[in-house]
């Protein structure tokens, strides 16, 4: 008898296999095999691999989560009591853990990784996926210390047990978290360990590039957070360079790049992701720096790319993020770029463009692939919405919006950023009470010594505000300051908002000299950037000290300049006002509200 009901349950999965690999798959009969397999009261260890090959199928091809999990919690305990039975042990543990974190019950994840961990020490592999895992899941939760401290096992853990590859993968790892967590002073001593772990590589030649990649990324973010545009270029440059080795039709595919040792078959994200988000550091770089035109340019490019990659599958190895985590990915970059290409616009004065770009956001907003990747970039779109409300003079609006931001984010320097702004809003309203309360939290020198750029903001809004107060000798001082900071990474935006208004300054004081010294270069910088608002102040000021010189050639030159820049930006504010999308100004709480759906792409202008 035992042997036929053998017979019976083993053509059962023979046929279920039969089914699910058919063109087409025929996923219903498959389910429906795999069921009547236990009514044969098969073997525990084939009743565990039943219920983990239900699980997955019900996840893959349905939407019946219940009933996928209730198998894959019947698989993990059936299967920890077994001996020898890792891969189906670990994988039902792993996917349940993390089909309980995409419902946003991560505790529930928690201990069912940590049991998985324990019984996993005499398996590199396992053991290595699920501390990245774990590590992944509390990081995701904001608990980074804890994260941080799992990668530290892992590190050791990989180093005795002589997986020299995964051993850097969990020490960039570990210094990714420090770098989101703002621990500046402990990232360069890893940051340095990992950078000569790697120069010194005497392995497979593809797994040094993949490191390679995986460490630039780390240190031109590095000082990219700082503002430190300048001192990046070497290292961004090198990474470009290694992007293009990676993607070149030669080299391997990832499964070929991790090799057979049996704890080594990692990567950080598959070559097409990083081939993204290079391009979205590009797109980062060239937007601090001041060059928006080539920062579209890119933004367009991986847009793109990631349109392409999401049509064919984004994630096909066994990545850090998770093979079912590639299009959380995939909508985290989407939602990078897009914001980014709404700054862009903004600076070069599209605002309508802006707005469309914004609206973007917001749709990727309600797509959200959960609820705290929506949470993590709502307080960015506020900022965003702030920003474009300065910009068409809309105050209230934009008080309402850096306020929302403030109130959201829990990330220090986006906070920052939001009050240097909101300082400029009360400014412009003369409103010096609540200036001077906010100013006392955006001082150089209450931000953090990492934050070059931010501090060398804050000279600048105080430099602003000594020239609405007509102190002109302390707003030198500090625009000075500015100009000094900026000038040595390259910050040219900053650079040519402090050139016009120390020009400005000199014009008020009657000292046409200095004032075309300082005016001159910022309408160069203003126009490679390009930023329009530059350019319109400066014209003005150029028809004012052509004016003053008795050039009345120039003088009507400069004055036709600032007429075109003028008529141009009242016609695109004009053009933004009549968009219905015009309206997510006054949205400060709950989801967005109901927009026209957004072009897929805009188009570069």
């Amino acid at each position: 008898m035992a042997s036929t009901q053998d017979a019976w349950y083993i053509s059962l999965l023979g046929l279920a296999e039969h089914f699910r690999t058919s063109n087409p798959p025929d996923i219903k009969s498959c389910i429906q095999c795999l069921q009547a397999v236990f009514n044969f009261k098969p073997p525990q260890r084939v009743e565990a691999r039943t219920h983990l090959q239900l699980g997955n199928i019900l996840l893959t091809h349905t939407k019946n989560i219940d009933l996928a999990r209730t198998h894959l919690e019947q698989s993990w305990c059936l299967s920890q009591t077994i001996n020898g039975f890792d891969d189906v042990k670990f994988e039902a543990a792993s996917v349940l853990a993390e089909l309980f974190e995409q419902q946003g019950q991560p505790t529930h994840s928690k201990p069912i990784l940590r049991k998985a961990i324990e019984l996993s020490q005499h398996s590199v592999y396992w053991h290595c996926r699920l501390i990245f895992q774990l590590a992944q899941i509390h990081a995701t939760e904001r608990e980074y210390e804890v994260a941080s401290s799992l990668l530290g096992v892992g590190v050791d853990y990989a180093q005795i047990s002589n997986a020299a590859y995964t051993r850097v993968l969990f020490l960039l790892s570990r210094v990714m978290l420090l770098l989101i967590d703002k621990k500046i002073q402990e990232v360069l001593p890893l940051l340095n360990q990992a950078g000569h772990l790697v120069d010194s590589w005497m392995g497979s030649p593809h797994q040094k590039e993949y490191l390679k990649v995986f460490f630039l990324v780390l240190q031109v973010c590095h000082y990219l957070m700082a503002g430190q545009v300048k001192s990046v270029k070497p290292c961004l440059k090198q990474l470009q360079q290694s992007i293009q080795t990676i993607m070149a039709p030669a080299w391997p595919d990832d499964d070929t790049v991790c090799g057979t040792a049996p704890g080594e078959s990692f990567v950080w994200l598959s070559r097409q992701q990083l081939y993204v988000l290079v391009y979205l550091v590009t797109v980062m770089h060239s937007a601090q720096a001041g060059y928006m035109d080539k920062a579209h340019k890119y933004t367009e490019k991986a847009l793109a790319q990631i349109d392409k990659l999401t049509a064919s599958g984004f994630s096909e190895s066994v990545t850090l993020v998770g093979a079912r985590s590639g299009a959380a990915l995939a909508w985290r970059l989407r939602m990078a770029l897009v914001e980014h290409a709404a700054l862009c616009r903004l600076v070069c004065g599209g605002k309508a463009h802006a707005l469309h770009e914004i609206a973007r956001a917001a749709h990727l907003l309600t797509v959200a692939p959960t609820a705290a990747s929506a949470a993590a970039h709502t307080p960015q779109l506020h900022c965003l919405l702030g920003l474009y409300a300065m910009s068409m003079n809309c105050m209230e609006a934009a008080e309402a919006q850096f306020l929302t931001a403030i109130h959201m984010s829990q990330e220090r320097d986006l906070w920052m950023f939001a009050k240097l702004n909101l300082a400029i809003v009360y400014l412009r309203g003369r409103r010096d009470n609540d200036l001077a309360q906010l100013m006392e939290q955006v001082r150089p020198e209450a931000l953090p010594a990492y934050a070059h750029g931010l501090r060398a903001a804050s000279y600048y809004v105080l430099g602003l505000q000594a020239f609405f107060q007509a102190r002109y000798n302390e707003a030198k001082r500090y625009l000075r300051e500015t100009l000094k900071m900026a000038n040595a990474e390259d910050l040219n935006r900053l650079t040519s908002c402090s050139l016009v208004l120390l020009g400005h300054i000199f014009l008020s004081i009657n000292n046409s000299r200095e004032s075309m010294n300082m005016v001159t270069p910022a309408m160069q910088l203003a126009s490679k950037i390009p930023d329009v608002h530059v350019q319109l102040w400066a014209s003005a000021i150029l028809k004012d000290l052509y004016r003053i010189a008795g050039d009345t050639e120039r003088e009507n030159e400069a004055y036709t300049m600032h007429c075109n820049f003028s008529q141009s930006l009242l016609k695109d504010h004009f053009q933004a006002t009549q968009l219905p999308q015009h309206a997510l100004v006054h949205w400060t709480q709950g989801p967005p509200p109901a927009l026209p759906p957004p072009p897929q792409h805009s188009n570069p202008t």
